[in-house]
């Protein structure tokens, strides 16, 4: 593997980690405002709980109020559930059924000692885009590993025929 490769190669690594990191900031931001939405519900139920108990009240219009908040709580909380999930996967974890987070490859919890599932890691998708190489003669994006750029052909900088011609405009 050459200098260049290796270079490349950490810098792909360098860059998915900086993309897993932005994608779980993400995460645990909406999580987040998830969370003061169900802070907001449960005041809600407090109050219609109150305003039931002050006016004394039994027509079930404030049970039925109450309920919704409930339910909308409910769907909050799966909705987290998911994002916690997500966050699991970029990581390659998984959790125990005692609630112990460890990673994918992990046979036995090592807290309560219960066989668990082996999964397959599945591609981690991302929102942010993968680092690329511009092509200094017609602008055109190309991937990191490409020699050659896709549209115009010309040398990429960092290639093999790019270190080539260097190599012989020097020489």
């Amino acid at each position: 593997m050459s200098f260049f490769d290796k270079v490349k190669q950490s810098a792909s690594e360098a860059a998915k980690k900086a993309q897993q990191t932005v994608e779980i900031t993400k995460l645990r931001g909406q999580i987040a405002g998830k969370e003061k939405d169900m802070e907001q519900l449960f005041r809600q139920i407090g109050e219609t709980v109150y305003q039931a108990h002050a006016s004394r009240s039994h027509d079930g219009a404030h049970e039925e109020e109450v309920a919704g908040f409930l339910r909308q709580l409910d769907e909050i909380r799966m909705e987290i559930d998911m994002l916690e999930e997500r966050i699991k996967h970029i990581r390659s974890e998984k959790s125990c059924a005692c609630g112990k987070v460890v990673s994918l490859d992990t046979r036995y919890c090592p807290d309560c000692g219960s066989q668990l599932a082996m999964e397959e890691p599945k591609p981690v998708e991302s929102t942010m885009g993968e680092i690329r190489v511009v092509c200094s003669h017609c602008g055109t994006e190309n991937d990191l590993s490409a020699q050659f750029c896709v549209s115009c052909g010309s040398d990429l900088p960092g290639s093999a025929a790019a270190d080539a011609t260097e190599e012989t405009e020097r020489g």
